[in-house]
């Protein structure tokens, strides 16, 4: 666990509003991801700084237990140019601590590492917290995932 200072960011991708409660966002954000790659998304997406793809989760109503946003997509130059379909958000970076968990995603990597960071007393703020889905990502069965949760 390392603290880390996040600039300001702009994202383009897909988004949809969701809950963990029921395990309603394991199935929501799973069926986001087949969107993403279905549909190309990745190719899609205008003035990508490159295409590390970002698994962002905002726009909390209150904390992790009640209703947030998450937006599926990429770091982008400018939010000039929003294809239809997709969202564009801004994001104010700020103070993030920063976990890795590398494992394989076909067999719940993500969720058992939101189930123990949820666990965690890290004086989070619920603005903006997100995964990242670098080059270390590409092999499902092998990946290696940033989280980045935002504190005070």
């Amino acid at each position: 666990m390392n603290k880390v200072t996040v600039k300001a960011f702009k994202v383009i991708g897909i988004s949809i509003r969701t809950t963990n409660e029921n395990g309603q966002a394991a199935k929501d954000i799973g069926e986001l991801w087949n969107r993403f790659f279905s549909e190309g998304v990745l190719d899609k997406i205008p003035n990508k700084v490159d295409n590390t793809i970002y698994s962002i989760y905002t726009e909390y109503e209150s904390d992790h237990t009640k209703p947030y946003t998450t937006v599926l997509g990429c770091k982008v130059e400018s939010l000039n140019e929003i294809p239809k379909a997709m969202v564009g958000k801004s994001f104010e970076g700020g103070k993030y601590v920063n976990f890795s968990a590398k494992g394989d995603l076909t067999k719940g990597l993500i969720v058992d590492q939101w189930t123990k960071i949820w666990e965690m007393d890290l004086n989070r703020v619920y603005s903006t917290d997100f995964e990242v889905f670098g080059v270390k990502a590409q092999n499902p069965n092998d990946a290696e995932i940033e989280f980045l949760i935002a504190v005070k």
